[in-house]
Parts: structure tokens; sequence; C-alpha cells
């Protein structure tokens, strides 16, 4: 055993496959009672990391000791001492939830003697003894992960490593998710995780900045916000898309970006930068809406950081001649694209999607936002044609959705939620296979592929295997394999899921670009900074219409509550007592700080300020600001929770 006292200790961890080095002497410690967050782009190195901490790969060189035990010359005994959750749930579909947490604990070896009050503590724990003989295939993806965690921590591991766990998971239940976490730092348990949504990163005790397998970083989170070489200058205008293009030329692509209605710009000189940003939007005819400092985010450091490391530099190419309705499809701007009216499928006695009706003009970028489970993707399945609804009416392109289900799939670009790349073949393959699909061959295969290539950035990958692409690299090609064939509409079940966020900006990119050149795109995405970039939104719960209308519209008018930040470095604590406060209607974690929802936000400030600081917390600064999406989703589902509860008869919970 190793006599350190850390949770874990890497030392030179190196791990070589062939020619590439994926981690390359990675040395750091992590204490018992940590949350450790492992951040950086696809294909850094974070889940090789993990793996060998978790005596699963073995190193190269270099040694990792996890709970005192050598992860290479003791694997069995740091198995015995950790939990792993990997990306890809674990679960059996076809077992209940008490069936798979019982097969895990006979799994770990679990005395039956403890197993049953443990199993009753950890249902308790996760909030799923509703849920314990519910198949694990009929859970929503934020149930499947709690599950999941549960069933690892059936044996009460020292250690919980966590590779992206809250991938492709609604803000509601990644809140949820970290509740859970912070209460297991009470035990003592040390956690790692690696993450792709920075509002988590801000979360943890510690972070470490991974870039091509090396630590560029490490530290808590307001010293990692230190590595920004100036300050941030926020900036709303009328049109965030062209403020943030016409910003790039002035201060380049590292130094602005847009986070949702926003544009960061990051400074050199505060009050000369304000001067010139005025100017040039006045000129270029845009509104300044807004424009002020405001605190780094461990997001506006990672892609200012790492662009800079030119990693993700690389761009979409814009020029996409060609992307426009083939002739047999064409539209005007306005006609609508996609019309449904009652909408309806069930599955058996429960009804997945429940009297829907919408239309989008041509050329919109729609959003489509829900929790999971909420239907998303079941209405994307029938407006592709591959599924048929069970009532209601609809059309896409003009297209009847029930009579006519092969003529929009010739018709349109789909891209699953898990994208449907053959990781055996090459990109060059994959592309020609989806060509071949869409009756794409000679010479008109070829232009089409050199020309997807192009646009995607791609071709350097050309030959390339899909299943070693990275996760970014891996949603370029699903992009290019679905738009070979120049669909004048495009659906998007979750994009971006698990993508690191350079790649996510690069990705968005092209879709501002196929909008503009007339393509329509229905997405749906749990990045609530993404649903700001679009035209108009949809929100969706338990199969129904909660809201529609564009992100403005939604924020400010839908919105019953007023928004109070709080800034804090202890957010679990704090967030425990501010849920007790009179006033406070709702609180939630948004990154490190806390967003409250109240009707009377001077009164409630006052006693959130009050109530903290008589218990040792006080915070770093409280202050009603403008509502986002997030709080927009949270208030309604919540709103709408609540509005059910009042409804329902007294009575137990049925199992």
């Amino acid at each position: 055993m190793d006599k350190s006292p850390h949770a874990v200790n890497a030392v030179n961890l190196t791990k070589q496959f062939g020619a590439l080095i994926a981690v390359k002497d990675l040395s750091f410690d992590i204490e018992y009672g940590e949350i450790f967050g492992l951040v950086g782009p696809d294909g850094a190195g974070k889940t090789t990391t993990l793996r060998m901490l978790g005596g699963i790969l073995k190193p190269t060189d270099g040694e990792a000791f996890v709970a005192g035990y050598s992860a290479s010359a003791q694997p069995e005994k740091v198995k015995d001492n950790i939990a792993y959750m990997s990306q890809r749930f674990g679960l059996y579909n076809d077992l209940t939830v008490q069936e798979n947490i019982n097969f895990y604990a006979n799994l770990y070896g679990v005395p039956r003697k403890t197993r049953h009050e443990k199993t009753d503590r950890l249902l308790d724990f996760s909030n799923l003894r509703p849920f314990k003989r519910r198949l694990a295939g009929n859970l929503s993806g934020g149930m499947k992960q709690k599950l999941q965690l549960t069933c690892a921590l059936i044996h009460t591991p020292k250690v919980l490593l966590l590779d992206e766990p809250t991938n492709g998971v609604d803000p509601v239940s990644r809140r949820d998710f970290w509740r859970i976490l912070y209460k297991l730092l009470s035990d003592g348990v040390c956690i790692l995780t690696t993450t792709a949504y920075m509002d988590e990163a801000e979360r943890c005790s510690r972070i470490g900045l991974l870039y091509q397998g090396n630590i560029i970083g490490i530290g808590r989170p307001r010293e990692i916000k230190q590595m920004l070489d100036g300050r941030i200058i926020s900036v709303r205008t009328s049109n965030p898309q062209k403020a943030n293009s016409i910003l790039r030329g002035e201060f380049g692509a590292a130094n602005v970006n847009l986070f949702g209605a926003t544009v960061h710009v990051v400074s050199g000189d505060l009050e000369s930068d304000k001067t010139i940003i005025h100017g040039i939007l006045n000129s270029a005819s845009l509104e300044v809406r807004e424009l002020h400092e405001q605190t780094p985010s461990i997001e506006d450091v990672f892609v200012n950081v790492l662009t800079q490391q030119k990693a993700g530099t690389d761009s979409f190419n814009n020029n996409i001649t060609g992307i426009m309705p083939s002739p047999g499809s064409a539209m005007d701007a306005e006609t609508d694209a996609v019309t449904v009216e009652q909408l309806t499928r069930r599955f058996g006695n429960f009804t997945a999607v429940d009297s829907l009706s919408f239309s989008v003009p041509a050329g919109e970028v729609f959003g489509f936002l829900g929790p999971n489970g909420a239907g998303k993707s079941t209405t994307i399945r029938m407006l592709c044609g591959l599924l048929k609804p069970s009532g209601g009416e609809g059309s896409v392109l003009g297209f009847d959705i029930h009579s006519e289900a092969e003529l929009i799939k010739q018709n349109i670009g789909y891209m699953s939620q898990k994208f449907s790349l053959y990781e055996d073949l090459t990109v060059d393959e994959n592309l020609t296979f989806y060509g071949g699909i869409y009756g794409l061959d000679g010479r008109r295969l070829e232009e089409r592929k050199r020309w997807a290539l192009e646009i995607t950035n791609l071709d350097e990958h050309r030959f390339s295997p899909a299943g070693i692409l990275s996760a970014g690299w891996k949603q370029r090609l699903a992009l290019a394999c679905s738009i070979l064939h120049h669909p004048p509409i495009l659906f998007l079940d979750e994009p971006t899921s698990g993508v690191d966020p350079i790649s996510r900006r690069r990705f968005w990119e092209l879709i501002y670009s196929m909008s503009d050149n007339g393509v329509t795109v229905f997405v749906t995405t749990h990045y609530m900074e993404e649903a700001e970039y679009c035209n108009r939104l949809a929100m969706i719960y338990q199969g129904r219409m909660a809201a529609m209308g564009a992100p403005d519209e939604l924020k400010f008018d839908i919105m019953g509550e007023h928004i109070i930040e709080i800034e804090t470095d202890q957010p679990q604590p704090t967030l425990e007592l501010v849920e007790q406060i009179d006033g406070v209607r709702e609180a939630s974690l948004f990154g490190a700080s806390i967003h409250v929802s109240t009707s009377t936000p001077e009164k409630t400030g006052a006693a959130v300020k009050n109530v903290l600081s008589e218990h040792g917390l006080p915070p770093e600064r409280v202050t009603e600001i403008k509502p986002g999406i997030e709080d927009v989703f949270i208030y309604l589902i919540e709103k709408i929770d609540r509005e059910q509860m009042n409804r329902r008869p007294q009575g137990g919970a049925n199992d």
C-alpha cells in the first residue's frame, strides 16, 4: 500500500497508443471529501486518465495510487475501493430498478444482512423509491443516471470515478444529481468527475484543465479564472450573432464568443474597449441594449485559453453554396416547413406526446426543449416519418406525416442523439454509405462528399476510422452524412450532447450559415445557452406544450417571478439554508451561484444576506438579475409540478 494520505495520487502518468500520446506526465493529488473536476476539449485524455486510475488500462509510464493501492500492481484492490460510472449506462433494461441494484450488490459481494437497509437508504437518497418496480428501460435519462449512481454506491466506495455522468441530461435532473454528489462528500468520499458542462466545473472543489494529455492549469475555480488574461465585457445587442462576427474582426476569435444571448469580449483596457465596442456596433446599426463588466466564468477561461492553445481553432467553412432546397421540395420563405395539429403518440396506456400543435416557418431555427422523457425525440421521430402518430395531423415540407412518410425521409436531414455512424468504416466510407442511401452516385456523390468534407473541415480525417474520432469530430461527421443530399430541413436531436464548448460553438456557426441560406433547422438541446440561439422555442413537459415564443418573449413575458443571484464559494450549504427562507419560491444551482425565484426581490434579498451571515456563510454578492432561458425552463416545470401536486388526492406513493 502507498503511505500517501491522498485518495488519488497520480505521478507522471502516461499512456501511449502506438504513435499517439493520449496522456503525458500527468501528476496531481485528490483528497478524501473533495470533488475534483477534470475538464478539457474532446480528445484531451480525460476518459483515458479515468480508466488508468480505475485499473482498467495499464499506464505506459508513471504510476497512480487510488485509495492507497497501486492501480498498476494492485488493480483488484483498487476496484474493491472505487465505483466507476462510465459514459454509457451499465444498466440492464429488462430488469427493474430493484433488480438492477440487487445485481450490483451481488457483483460487489454486499452482505445480505446489510443489503436491505443500504438499498432503502440509497433509494431514498436518490428519490427512486417510487420507481423501484419500474423496468430500467422505461426510465428517463435522468432517472437512469441516478440509478447507475445508486448501483455504483451499493458497496460504499472510497473513491467515485465519474466519466461525464450528466451527458445528455436536462438541467433539472443535473441539479438533482449534484445534490447527491454533495451529500456524499460528508461521508468522506473522494469524487473525480469529467464533464462537458462548464457550469458543473464551477461546483468542483478544484479543477484540472487538460489539453492534449497535459494539465495546463490546476486549482480552485477562482484560481483557474485568474488564467484569463483580461476582463470580461458582456454585450447584449439586437443581433448577438452578427455582433459576435463583427467584434471578432476587431478583437480576435479567441477573445470574442457567444454566451447565450450575450457576447463576451476579453478586454485588456475596460473603458477604452467599451467605447470601441459601442462605436463598432453603432456603425453596423446594431442596438446596444446592455454593456457591462462581468465576472468571468470557467467557460470564459476554457474557450479563451484553449483557443489560444490552438485547441479547436479550426472553424467550419461558411462557404456553403449548394445547401438549398432541391427543386422538387423548394419552399418560399413564407411557407411553413412544419405544421402540427393535435399530434399524439401513445405506447399502450402511456401517452408520450399529448395533442401538440405548432408550426415552423421555412428558414427558422426552431428549438424544442423539455426535460428527459418529455416527448421531444418521439415528436421528432413522427415528423421524420420514423414513427406513426396515434392521432392528430401534421406535414413536413408539405408531405403528410401519415401517408407520405417515405417522401419525408427522402427530403429531410436527420441527426439522432446517438450518432448513426459505422465505427469500423472510415469517414469517407461513412459518407459513401449515406450518399448511397440518399440516391447519390458517381460524379454527383463525389462532388457532394468533397463539399461536405470541406464545410466541416473533416478532410484531414477522411481516411480515419470513425471509431477513433473524438465526440466533436464524430458530431461533424454525423452532420456531414445528414446534409449530403442538400435537405431543405434538418432535424437535430441533441446534436451537441457531451461535446466540449469549443466544438459546440463551431457547430452552431454552421447552423447559422445553413439558416441564412434558407435551411429550416429543428433542434432539441439540454444546453440552455444554445436555446438562446434559436429564433423561437417550444417548451414541452409530459408530452404537452408548456410555452412557446421567441427567447426574449419567454424570459420576460412567461417568467412570473424575479430572479436573485447569490454568489458564494460554498454553494451546497448555502442552497440548503436559502431554500428555508420565507419569500423564496425556488432555489437552484447555476454553476457555483444560486438563483432564487421570488415575488419580493428586495425583501427576500435582504433576508438572504441576514440568514447566511448569521450562519457564517456571508455571500460574496446578492443581486437581482434578468432571467435566462434556464430560469424559465425550471420555473415552468416546477410550476406545473406544484399545480399537479395541489390537484392530486392525498395518499401513499405507488411503488
